[in-house]
């Protein structure tokens, strides 16, 4: 640990010590999609912890504080060669972000989720007292109960994780298919073979996907780019074969925030060009508008005068492989907001292990939508994530829990945690300086 890292921890405690109550965190950026009242929490100022503090590319892990954004991560490993072993899509996400949610990219099929890359979680707790926790130390319960745990055990202040050697450049395939069983029977053909470095896909609609395979090179006739004029995921539809740089490849996504910059006017090629600029493509402008769109309320009014009732699905749900077509089925029948991100997550060795975010042994796909349900019916709150959600449980697949959830209590229970969640909770938190995982995800208050 440097000097540095250890006087900041020292400041930290301290701050902390000066008051009591419950405890809430203050920086500068959230990928929260879950709008909650501010309520009366001391705000602990973590804004400084946001070193990468060793890269060793030799063994094979970095150790960087929580607050490092992904962006500033990738950043310092590209420098001696290597990347994060997953790399969530965003640039804004931070490690301690990323191991207290659920952080997935297209490496997930060979490196699990980013929880599965951990070595060392250095946590702050609730009465100011920081562990060390492994995964066979005497903090191991922790180490396994903090994934999904979304600030409600402690706070993520220095992780360890594994690093993988990168090539300059990423080859991309991508294979069109129009009939979902010949998609997800490609996907878990390429996912046996194994010899592909990154493996995700895109569904257009019920009747067009797209499997991307990526391959580390050391050289390529040309690459694109889609940091300004061009958008990645349309290329999806018009290529078959492109190149990217490491460092855009792992950013490909983040420029049009998928393509959720659309909401935005983002991909109107004038306003892209004269109102963004290269500088604000990205999930950083994104972010701010929608943050501001929800305090002012604008597109509620909007859609009020149109005559509409809305509701936002942002979600992220993993499903068994051999019942993925069973949910896109469900998908295109009831929700049916496209495109759709689909990204395999490989059997990791502990996955079964994490308290909070349970996986079986298998593959998994990830199915990642983010839009607006527009209806001129009125439904009640929460009805279409409520459809989602029951419909996950039924396949065996489970969601994370960074946008909003609707399950009742007794049903979220059984899926993150119950007793064993408790006991954590007694053991890290017995005071309650932090809320629970129910009152944090779920209830609104």
């Amino acid at each position: 640990m440097s000097r540095l890292h250890a006087a900041k921890t020292q400041a930290l405690r301290e701050q902390l010590s000066r008051g009591a109550g419950p405890v809430g965190l203050a920086k500068d950026t959230s990928n929260l999609f879950r709008d909650r009242a501010a309520g009366g929490r001391r705000r602990l100022d973590v804004r400084r912890f946001r070193d990468v503090l060793e890269v060793n590319a030799r063994e094979g892990w970095v150790d960087a504080e929580g607050m490092v954004t992904y962006e500033d991560l990738v950043r310092g490993c590209l420098a001696q060669g290597v990347m994060p072993a997953v790399v969530p899509q965003l640039k804004t996400i931070t490690l301690g972000g990323a191991m207290a949610g659920v952080g997935i990219e297209a490496s997930s099929h060979r490196y699990g989720l980013v929880h599965d890359t951990a070595q060392e979680i250095e946590v702050l707790l609730g009465d100011g007292s920081i562990v060390l926790a492994t995964p066979d130390n005497e903090h191991a319960g922790l180490f396994y109960g903090f994934p999904n745990s979304y600030g409600t055990l402690g706070y993520a202040l220095r992780v360890k994780a594994k690093v993988v050697p990168v090539r300059r450049y990423v080859r991309l395939e991508h294979q069109p298919f129009a009939e979902a069983p010949r998609f997800f029977a490609a996907l878990g053909e390429r996912l046996r073979a194994g010899e592909a470095d990154f493996i995700d896909g895109v569904v257009f609609g019920p009747r067009e996907m797209v499997l991307t395979l990526g391959r580390f090179a050391d050289q390529a006739p040309a690459t694109s780019d889609y940091t300004f004029e061009n958008i990645y995921y349309r290329s999806l539809r018009e290529r078959r074969e492109d190149f990217l740089s490491v460092h855009d490849y792992l950013w490909r996504w983040d420029t049009d925030w998928f393509w959720c910059s659309k909401n935005v006017g983002a991909q109107n090629p004038l306003v892209r060009r004269f109102v963004y600029g290269r500088k604000r493509l990205g999930s950083r402008t994104y972010t701010k508008i929608m943050r501001w769109n929800a305090r002012v309320g604008l597109t509620k009014k909007l859609e009020r005068l149109a005559g509409l009732h809305s509701e936002s699905i942002i979600q992220d749900v993993d499903i068994p492989l051999e019942r993925a077509g069973e949910f896109l089925e469900f998908y295109a029948r009831d929700i049916g907001l496209w495109p759709q991100w689909v990204c395999p997550i490989g059997p990791a060795p502990h996955a079964g292990r994490f308290t909070l975010y349970p996986m079986a042994p298998g593959w998994y796909v990830n199915f990642g939508f983010w839009d607006v349900k527009r209806t001129r019916a009125a439904h009640p709150p929460g009805h279409f994530n409520r459809l989602v959600e029951r419909k996950v449980a039924e396949l065996g697949g489970i969601k994370s829990l960074y946008s909003e959830s609707f399950f009742p209590q007794e049903e979220f229970r059984a899926a993150y945690g119950g007793a064993a969640y408790d006991a954590l909770k007694r053991k890290y938190d017995p005071q309650g300086a932090f809320p629970t995982l129910y009152e944090k995800c779920v209830l609104r208050a």
